[in-house]
């Protein structure tokens, strides 16, 4: 079967989408929502410290008053201390108790007890299930999410190359950034190489733009001349061209692979490396599941790894690039390495594209483009062919799947590759599972296949939802109580930089539903409020259950004895406070084996 083709006629128009149909959101409220959450995704620089005084190897961190030191063991405990030692929770429990076992075990020797400030709690060091580290790095050099307007993301560009010398001086050289998003410009119409090129600073340079959902790029008349003759078409994506047949200037999936950029240097991947560990660190995250390593990214992170332990803990997707021979039975999956801050045992496959730029796959045509139901970005074919090997070759198989009819051709390869295997040994992905029949959320249940979701995807994708799927369709988009109550386990990441990599947002959005001013279509009580989360579930669902999902359960995730000692303190008991104030809640110290890396116990 070959590969499908987006057959729409894609052109570029002032108000229309790239399909030619115009997408109406609420702007205000979707403006006002980008504005709070910019500001609370904001970290200064200086408020990145590390622990100014040296801590010992073993101490006990306690409340002074209550049990605010979440566990999440299998049965959800609360307690008032936890003991470190060399790196280790050696005990946990009440402070009298954890003092006696101390002296105990440890006759002559005098525990040191460090207390949390009044109503701060603890819980095991947080893990982002999906998201993309250097991608996301690179983004924050040149952001453009939350541009109004093109013209402000024209006026972001040329700001930056006014700001940069070396950029200024040397019009040869490639800007790039990322983060717009045209789905909340006046009109929704896509950008074009027009745009820039009207700019005096900006034309005639090489520009490389990332949209927010990493499905476009958007790119200067230089850039794109740099990379001619393109192809009349793409399979699995999709070249904007005007009227005459020119390529406009944004690229949509696989169709980004047909620009030709210079290859990076170790420079600049340690540069977006170290701004992605900065913010990761103040955010409280001690692991980054990166969902898609390309051989220069999994080939940097081994270099690094190589000269010590990594800064923060990465379980990493090895991207799967079907044009390659298959590679899972010559190369070993990568586990534990670096003291066990760096694993690549998994690998990555794209199915279809993305809901925000009309790629996903669905069943039935787009509400507000009946001549399209998206696009798979590979045949079908490939997965059946490809998920039974790498399984049987050690490799856990995490697959990118969107739309219902494709999350149903990813469940359908993976019935077929899993009859008779012990899947909890191999533990499959379905990343993103966004758009599911009910039926399909069953199948996935029954297999016991991970859903990998993001729940700041909901509450950015609930202003055009359902004028883009319809009032029946869009119930099962982001569906995760239904998920849950199919039986499948799911994992909670940010997809950052698609959204923002803070946890606290992840969160947030996933008990309440609403944005982060409090609003949403269906009003404060959320956008379909039946599918929240619970604050338990939320808080295992960026702690154990991801642990769960990159085979390291026995060793992180919860603050159980004889785990490794990360963890996160928080200025505010994130599962008590009220609502409103989750996102207000401040990272105290983000601990790893014991140490912090941001911060102070």
């Amino acid at each position: 079967m070959a590969a499908e083709k987006n057959d729409a006629v894609v052109t570029a128009g002032s108000n229309r989408n790239r399909f030619g149909t115009q997408w109406a959101l609420p702007w205000p409220r979707v403006l006002l929502a980008i504005a709070v959450l910019s500001v609370a995704s904001y970290i200064p620089s200086s408020s990145y410290t590390h622990q100014t005084s040296a801590l010992p190897d073993s101490y006990a961190l306690c409340t002074k008053q209550g049990e605010s030191i979440y566990v999440v063991d299998a049965i959800n405990s609360q307690v008032q201390c936890i003991v470190v030692k060399d790196g280790i929770i050696t005990d946990n429990g009440p402070l009298a108790r954890v003092k006696a076992s101390w002296n105990t075990k440890y006759p002559g020797s005098q525990l040191q007890v460090r207390y949390l400030p009044p109503g701060a709690a603890v819980v095991p060091g947080i893990s982002d299930s999906h998201a993309h580290i250097l991608e996301y790095g690179a983004t924050q050099q040149l952001p453009l999410e939350g541009s109004p307007t093109v013209q402000d993301a024209v006026a972001r560009v040329r700001a930056y190359i006014l700001s940069t010398p070396d950029i200024l001086n040397d019009p040869t050289k490639v800007v790039l950034g990322g983060g717009w998003d045209h789905t909340v410009w006046p009109n929704e119409s896509w950008p074009t190489a027009a745009d820039l090129e009207a700019d005096p600073i900006i034309r005639g340079r090489p520009i490389v733009l990332q949209s927010k959902d990493c499905h476009a790029l958007w790119v200067s008349s230089k850039a794109i001349e740099k990379s001619l003759p393109f192809p009349e078409e793409v399979e699995g994506g999709v070249i904007v061209r005007d009227q005459a047949g020119n390529p406009t200037g944004v690229l949509l999936d696989n169709a980004q692979e047909l620009l030709k950029q210079p290859e990076l240097t170790d420079a600049d991947l340690l540069r977006r490396f170290q701004v992605t560990v900065r913010d990761a660190h103040a955010y409280g995250l001690t692991a980054i599941h990166d969902a898609g390593l390309d051989p220069q990214s999994l080939a940097f992170f081994k270099s690094r790894a190589a000269l010590g332990k990594l800064p923060i803990r990465i379980y990493g997707m090895t991207f799967f690039d079907e044009t390659k021979p298959y590679w899972g039975d010559k190369v070993k999956p990568l586990i534990d390495a670096a003291n066990g801050t760096l694993t690549a045992r998994s690998v990555k496959i794209f199915a279809d594209g993305a809901l925000r730029t009309g790629g996903a796959a669905l069943y039935e045509p787009y509400a507000d483009n009946p001549g399209t139901n998206g696009f798979m970005r590979l045949d079908p074919e490939v997965l059946f062919d490809v998920i039974p090997k790498f399984l049987k070759d050690g490799w856990q198989v995490n697959v990118h799947a969107i739309g219902d009819r494709a999350n149903a051709i990813v469940i359908d390869a993976f019935e077929s590759s899993l009859e008779g295997a012990d899947v909890y040994a191999l533990r499959p992905r379905l990343e993103h599972a966004q758009i599911m029949t009910k039926k399909d959320m069953a199948r996935l249940g029954d297999l016991g296949v991970i859903a990998s979701v993001q729940p700041t995807h909901a509450v950015s994708d609930m202003w055009y939802a359902q004028d883009r799927l319809g009032p029946e369709r869009v119930k099962m988009l982001y569906a995760f109580r239904t998920l849950i109550e199919s039986g499948a386990r799911i994992t909670l990441g940010s997809d950052a930089p698609v959204e923002s990599l803070n946890p606290l947002a992840t969160f947030y959005a996933a008990v309440t539903r609403v944005s982060p001013d409090g609003i949403s279509p269906h009003g404060p009580g959320g956008w379909f409020p039946e599918q929240r989360l619970t604050r338990i579930e939320a808080l295992r669902g960026i702690t154990i259950d991801p642990a769960h999902a990159s085979f390291t359960e026995d060793v992180l995730g919860s603050l159980e004895i004889g785990k490794k000692a990360d963890f996160t303190v928080f200025s505010q008991d994130i599962m008590s406070i009220p609502e409103d104030q989750i996102l207000s809640t401040k990272v105290l110290a983000t601990v790893i084996d014991g140490v912090p890396v941001y911060g102070r116990v």
